[in-house]
Order: structure tokens, then C-alpha cells, then sequence
């Protein structure tokens, strides 16, 4: 697949960040250059353009920023996954590894519904570990995603591993990690 020119000159890379030796790829200057914002949105509706989802279901916080505007788009509900103790009243709970730490998440009870079908949105996938988890916040509310979408993906991590049977989709992918 040839590389989205627009993103690969709109992310900006951060060598050493958060620790040495990673390569973060960080797409908050995405969002500073509204054509490529406008770019992945519309992208994000031409490729879901058939499928159907009873809700959008996003990771904190970069994930909200890709989510929103395509729920909007789309009609359908958003659901919020936050990092612990970001939400009031009964949330489900799930710890889960980073590829650098660990960290728990939460989704408010009454925001998933039995029987639902989410599409899973986060704005980079790596190790797939957030997105599991996320996963299984939606399951223990009875809800099921069958695809999972980030802008950036870096394959190399394994990211399918983690996250199958689940269809993953990103908009760009980077060898390295």
C-alpha cells in the first residue's frame, strides 16, 4: 500500500519520547493543518461507508478527536473510554500493559448497551494493548466490536495479535516502532 502523503508529512516524529529509544509518532500536528484533519475523517467515512455500528466507541483522549467527528457524521452515539477515576458513578474497570508501563481504563456502565455493536477508535495502534482492553470494558456490557480503526498503526508491534478477530484499519502504518 503506497503511504498517505499527506499524513506521512503531516505527523510529526519525536525521537527518545516518552523514554529513549522509542520513536513517537504524535498526531496533535495532524490536528494543527485542518486539510489533513478534513483528509482522515473523510477517509474515515468512505471506509465505513457500508458498515454498520450501533455506536462509536473511543479511546482517551486522542482517540475522542477522530471518533467525535465521525459519530457525528454517521448518527450514531459516542462512548467515552477513560483513563481511572475520569468518570463519575459505575463505571467497568480494566488494567491492561503498555508497551512502556501499565495503566487501567473505564467506561461508564449505562453508556453500553447489551447487544451493541461498536467500531473501536483510537488515534495510534501499537501493541493493541489499549484497545483490548477497551474490547473487554464494551464485552462485560455485552457489547462486541468487530473493527478497530486508528490513524497511525505500527504493525511491527503485533497489533493484530492482540486485537483478533477484530478487523484493524489505519490510515498509515510505520515500520518502526
Amino acid at each position: 500500500m503506497p503511504k498517505d502523503e499527506l499524513l506521512d508529512k503531516a505527523i510529526r516524529r519525536v525521537p527518545d519520547f516518552p523514554r529513549p529509544g522509542i520513536l513517537f509518532y504524535d498526531i496533535t500536528s495532524v490536528l494543527t493543518q485542518p486539510e489533513a484533519f478534513r483528509h482522515c475523517i473523510r477517509r474515515m467515512l468512505d471506509i465505513y461507508a457500508d458498515a454498520h455500528f450501533d455506536a462509536v466507541a473511543a479511546v482517551e483522549s486522542r482517540g475522542f478527536l477522530f471518533a467525535a467527528p465521525f459519530a457525528r457524521e454517521r448518527g450514531l452515539p459516542l462512548v467515552l473510554i477513560r483513563k481511572k477515576g475520569k468518570l463519575p458513578g459505575d463505571v467497568y474497570r480494566c488494567a491492561y500493559s503498555l508497551e512502556y508501563g501499565t495503566a487501567e481504563i473505564e467506561v461508564h456502565k449505562a453508556d453500553v448497551q447489551d447487544g451493541a455493536s461498536y467500531l473501536l477508535v483510537d488515534d495510534l495502534i501499537a501493541t493493541g494493548g489499549t484497545l483490548a482492553a477497551a474490547r473487554k470494558l464494551l464485552a462485560m456490557g455485552g457489547g462486541t466490536v468487530s473493527d478497530v480503526f486508528g490513524v497511525i498503526g505500527l504493525p511491527a508491534l503485533r497489533y493484530e495479535d492482540a486485537l483478533r478477530p477484530a478487523t484493524v484499519t489505519t490510515l498509515i502504518t510505520f515500520d518502526g516502532a
